[in-house]
């Protein structure tokens, strides 16, 4: 899936003093898991908000009420941010598989990162939403971590709400 993308502009980054966190961006479906899944076999510690509620609460919609999924939200992300100032301090490099959707959640990030010695990277995936909406149609079908069902409705939602970084230092991969 990103066979053509040149992963050294992040490693080089890598190689400074300070670690690296990679801040993954993009809509559902777009592929923030894929490329995080590609820097943590290159070494990085991948965070993520969706596999943290899989592990404490299980399923959305199976384990527990969908009508607890912004409770477990908040407390995952927490739990994250936590993790994410931890691995910083012990120079570990981090990748956030995170869909960053909002310039105000991109910024308060930035500022811990920094706040915290390290250097992000915010790197957005940008998809056209007819391929979101086919491989939404396969992960949907999927029961892991990583499958949060969405809808047409929630997926339009999201479209709608996604607002797309620009001069904010971002890499972009067409995916």
């Amino acid at each position: 899936m990103f066979e053509k993308f040149n992963f050294d502009l992040i490693f080089r980054e890598a190689n400074r003093f300070a670690p690296i966190v990679v801040m993954m961006c993009g809509v559902a479906g777009s592929g923030k898991t894929t490329f995080s899944q590609e820097l943590e076999k290159e070494g990085f510690e991948r965070l993520s908000i969706d596999e943290e509620i899989w592990a404490t609460h299980g399923r959305y919609g199976i384990d527990f009420p969908m009508d607890k999924i912004e409770e477990y939200k908040i407390d995952a992300e927490r739990k994250v941010q936590n993790s994410l100032i931890k691995l910083i301090a012990s120079k570990q490099h981090v990748v956030i598989d995170f869909s960053f959707w909002s310039r105000a959640t991109r910024n308060q990030y930035k500022k811990m990162i920094e706040d915290s010695g390290g250097k992000w990277i915010l790197v957005y995936i940008k998809t056209h939403p007819d391929e979101l909406r086919e491989r939404l149609k396969l992960r949907n079908k999927r029961l892991d971590a990583n499958a949060f069902p969405v809808t047409e409705e929630l997926l339009t939602a999201y479209l709608k709400g996604f607002e797309i970084p620009n001069g904010e230092g971002e890499i972009v991969i067409e995916n």
